[in-house]
């Protein structure tokens, strides 16, 4: 009768603990860090500073596309004028200042107020 070698001879050896795999996982992490994360949060602080800092005259788009100028500004939202019609009427709608996309600033006139 033949006998089988047992199963547990053909078992591969484990390996001993590897302490490059972290520092490549590391390294990973920074370089992830930062050529997205950084950036980003980067741009989203200038974003919020020029939303914090919008003016009665600035021109600016809704992350729904309508460009307008800002009329009136209030803590939570802003109203944006978005056309006229004959007679002069205005066309107007308000705007929470997180529903802004971008600012064109306003060209600025003697005083330091928008033009």
């Amino acid at each position: 009768m033949k006998e089988f070698p047992s199963p547990i001879l053909f078992q591969a050896q484990g390996e001993a603990f590897d302490p490059s795999f972290f520092l490549m996982m590391g390294a990973i992490f920074l370089i992830f860090y930062f050529l997205v994360i950084r950036p980003q949060q980067r741009q989203q602080k200038e974003r919020e500073e020029l939303v914090r800092a919008l003016m009665r005259g600035d021109r600016v788009i809704t992350n729904g596309g309508l460009h307008g100028v800002v009329t009136e500004v209030a803590d939570e939202s802003v109203t944006v004028e978005i056309a006229r019609v004959k007679g002069g009427a205005r066309v107007e709608v308000e705007v929470s200042r997180s529903g802004i996309g971008s600012v064109t600033r306003a060209s600025q006139g003697e005083g330091g107020q928008p033009t």
